[in-house]
């Protein structure tokens, strides 16, 4: 049944270009999105396959593992979620190992849209992350790692806070027969707080994978973040992967807020990519 169409009144016009303005948005960051996972792919499925992508998203836990040494690796989505506000962005993250136990990671957003129900705006850059990685490998199926992060205020303060923030991030990966577990528990010295909450921030997260066939698999998750003065926030993750090859992996999935401080529910996709091979 089609409805019919009926003026706006002027009161609910700011709402409905509001909500306009998110469409446009969230359809061109897609669609810029698509082009270049079309660009792309041709090129990727049909290269060698001796050297394979060590994905790390789209969970919050990161993985153990190091990518290839030598290999250059980008990830980037995009996340549409929803909660008091309308917030959109672009997230990328470049991964290189230096050798099997060493590695570096940046990471951030390229663009951010924030639309909140009065009709005001903010669009930027995120912050930036900086990571050196150790990883423990103790054999093909069990690994440990430590990450030490410094997230840099690129953002506008609104966007990003305005400070610097310091996480230490300790990580377990385990396969446990075609099930692998990967569970980080961190630490983050939060730099702009306020004058009621605490600096320091705890976070436990556990993501648990497994292959439906040669090319999909499943991913779940569990991750919750907890800071004195700060109401806890908890979510669940489902996603869904599929890899053509062994240096693609495309991925996409929903995330639903478990407590008030969670965003309600958010979508996103993305991609798993070499960049170069630099050595």
């Amino acid at each position: 049944m089609t409805a019919a169409c009926h003026p706006v009144p002027s009161s609910e016009a700011p709402a409905s270009q509001h909500q306009s303005r998110i469409r446009v948005w969230q359809r061109s960051v897609i669609a810029w999105f698509a082009l270049l996972v079309c660009t792309l792919a041709p090129a990727l499925v049909h290269a060698g396959e001796e050297d394979h992508i060590t994905p790390y998203r789209p969970t919050v836990s990161n993985s153990a593992q190091l990518p290839t040494p030598g290999q250059l690796e980008l990830e980037l989505g995009v996340l549409s979620a929803r909660n008091d506000l309308n917030r959109t962005s672009v997230p990328y993250l470049f991964k290189l190992a230096f050798n099997q136990e060493w590695g570096v990671l940046i990471g951030g957003e390229v663009l951010v849209a924030q639309y909140a129900d009065d009709g005001s705006r903010l669009r930027g850059v995120g912050n930036t992350t900086i990571t050196a990685k150790r990883a423990f490998v103790r054999s093909e199926a069990s690994a440990l790692g430590l990450e030490f992060t410094a997230s840099l205020p690129t953002a506008k303060t609104a966007i990003g806070g305005g400070k610097v923030d310091l996480t230490v991030n300790g990580i377990v990966s385990q396969d446990i027969g075609s099930v692998h577990l990967d569970a980080n528990l961190n630490l983050t010295r939060v730099g702009a707080i306020d004058d009621d909450t605490g600096r320091l921030q705890t976070g436990l997260s556990a993501a648990l994978s497994t292959p439906l066939s040669t090319r999909w698999s499943l991913a779940t998750e569990l991750a919750g973040t907890r800071r004195d003065g700060v109401a806890l926030a908890t979510q669940a993750l489902v996603a869904l992967a599929f890899s053509p090859t062994k240096r693609l992996t495309l991925d996409f999935g929903v995330i639903k807020g478990l407590r008030a401080a969670s965003h309600d529910w958010s979508v996103f996709g993305g991609v798993v990519i070499p960049v170069a091979h630099l050595w």
